[in-house]
């Protein structure tokens, strides 16, 4: 039978394999409360805020972007302050995980983030993204900005009318909510662990659909 890694159970191995991993330290589980400080870009820069299942996934597609200066993952959208990912992994605490993606306007715009974001994960699919199931996996844009709330909205109808899924469009736009930096361990997940079993199963092929739909948005490739 096939094997279908889960970030749930991808979590469960690094807890158990990775030396010296803060997992495994559940005094160093929660991000701190300065982790949500930076509320304002950097000046010239905006951020955008989107949620499509496993932030490992989402991170390594848009590092690869040009006009990206950052992007970090972190949890969003929830009731309660300073989540850990251990509280996260319950889905009971309303957050999401997600990306917040330091760009430069004059190189990319807000558009083009979401037009990647509708290609490359499956916005059909209530709060499940393939194995990863629980409203922290949900589809879910956070616009930072009321000019960034109205092309959220106008670029979700776009993607209906433009039939990019079969089934109907889920992903649901949320008010801006603070977001927390993940722990340390989840930052350039993909870059640093690119043999680990979800990374090979899910993430690297999520990268390598993105590359291909979207040679022209690469870094270097202008």
């Amino acid at each position: 039978m096939k094997r279908t890694f889960s970030h749930a159970f991808a979590f469960v191995l690094l807890t158990w394999f990775a030396s010296g991993c803060v997992a495994a330290n559940s005094s160093s589980q929660n991000p701190t409360d300065s982790s949500m400080l930076n509320t304002t870009p950097p000046e010239g820069l905006e951020y955008a805020v989107l949620a499509g299942g496993c932030f490992w996934c989402t991170e390594a597609i848009y590092v690869e972007m040009t006009g990206v200066v950052k992007v970090e993952s972190g949890y969003t959208g929830g009731q309660i302050k300073n989540p850990g990912y251990r509280e996260i992994c319950t889905g009971r605490t309303g957050h999401a995980e997600a990306v917040r993606i330091t760009f430069d306007p004059a190189e990319v715009s807000f558009g083009e983030l979401l037009e990647v974001f509708w290609r490359t994960h499956d916005p059909t699919t209530l709060n499940r993204q393939g194995a990863d199931a629980g409203t922290q996996y949900r589809s879910a844009i956070f616009p930072q900005t009321e000019a960034q709330f109205k092309l959220a909205q106008a670029s979700l109808e776009a993607a209906e009318e433009a039939g990019l899924w079969d089934d109907p469009i889920v992903t649901t736009i949320e008010e801006q909510a603070p977001f927390y930096v993940a722990e340390e361990y989840h930052q350039d997940y993909f870059a640093r662990n690119p043999d680990q079993g979800y990374c090979v199963a899910v993430v690297g092929p999520k990268v390598k659909k993105f590359k291909a739909l979207f040679a022209d948005k690469l870094k270097g490739s202008h």
